[in-house]
């Protein structure tokens, strides 16, 4: 630990690099509960690579901003992760003819959270602000735990298995995923009305999805509490592009959910009864109609949105006090 008196002599005997790191400003910043006053090194140390580390990132950024105006294209961003391959040591193992599949599988990550408005292009500002560089630079530690590589999205397990999930789909091995094909994803339980408001609303080929467009999927179902899966969801659920969700929207989608339902033999619930549960869960401003703002601030967004395209998640949803139970009853056991 160390108190302004000391933070400041150390100030003098430091060089002119780094003075700016030891203000009032910072001290203050880092200052806690110590009853005397003082800061923790190892915290003011690590303060000061994250920032130093934040500069280097930034200049790297802006080599590959060709624009000058801040911001990075896709292919600016895709050159950056390429070029930043042989610099993390958890992906020497990739094969060299993964590295665009591995290249595009990063890239939709920065872009689909931080050009939620497709407008092709991402402020280094966002760049830098967000945690998703963090998680790059967190391939540099070789021994980066197991469970730590499987939740980080950028690892090569996380990137092999979200590739992988997309050869597996694709039965008839052309490179494309049709309706068919995406039907099996996960549990194989997404209703067909869902499936075709995807295929209708997202960039396709001649009616089947490439990997770009299979990844904002993934992520938008992978995330579904984050504001960006809400946005993505909400534009496939609101069919007539309202701008709000009424009654006639969640009919028709859970109408699927209730044939679903019939299909497995089991009893349909009324639509009535999930009805008036959205509009309790929501609470929306307006008693009619759901929107987008809602769904964000009610904290139940991917609750709503799961049980309406996924006959698991309702089921799951529907049966959500037995299972409670059960896990209970499980773990004292």
């Amino acid at each position: 630990m160390i108190n302004y008196e000391d933070f400041l002599r150390v100030k003098s005997e430091a060089g002119a690099k780094c003075k700016p790191f030891f203000t009032a400003k910072v001290f203050a910043k880092l200052l806690q509960t110590d009853p005397y006053g003082r800061v923790s090194i190892m915290q003011f140390f690590n303060y000061v690579m994250r920032k130093v580390w934040l500069y280097q990132t930034r200049i790297g950024l802006a080599l590959y901003d060709v624009a000058g105006l801040g911001y990075l294209k896709e292919s600016d961003l895709e050159n950056y992760i390429l070029e930043l391959i042989p610099t993390l040591p958890q992906l020497d193992g990739l094969e060299k003819s993964f590295y665009s599949f591995y290249v595009c599988t990063a890239v939709r990550k920065f872009f689909f959270f931080l050009d939620p408005l497709r407008t092709g292009k991402v402020k280094i500002q966002d760049i830098l602000a967000c945690s998703f560089l963090d998680d790059l630079i967190e391939l540099r530690d070789e021994d980066l735990p197991k469970e730590m590589q499987e939740t980080n999205w950028f690892s090569a397990p996380s990137a092999l298995r979200v590739y992988g999930q997309y050869l597996n789909l694709d039965k008839d091995h052309n490179g494309m995923l049709s309706k068919e094909e995406l039907a099996r994803y996960g549990t194989g339980t997404l209703t067909p009305v869902f499936l075709d408001r995807v295929f209708q609303e997202c960039l396709t080929y001649d009616g089947e999805m490439d990997y770009k467009t299979y990844l904002d999927f993934v992520l938008a179902l992978e995330n579904r509490k984050e504001p960006q899966a809400l946005q993505y969801l909400f534009r496939l659920l609101d069919i007539q592009k309202k701008g709000y969700l009424n009654i006639f929207d969640i009919n028709y989608f859970f109408r699927a959910i209730q044939e679903q339902m019939r299909t497995h033999g089991q009893e349909p619930v009324a639509f009535d009864d999930v009805k008036n549960e959205i509009f309790d869960m929501v609470k929306p401003t307006d008693a009619l109609r759901i929107t987008l703002q809602d769904l964000l601030r009610c904290g139940q967004g991917n609750t709503v949105t799961s049980i309406l395209i996924d006959l698991n998640s309702f089921w799951t949803y529907e049966n959500r006090e037995v299972l409670v139970v059960d896990t209970a009853e499980e773990a004292e056991v």
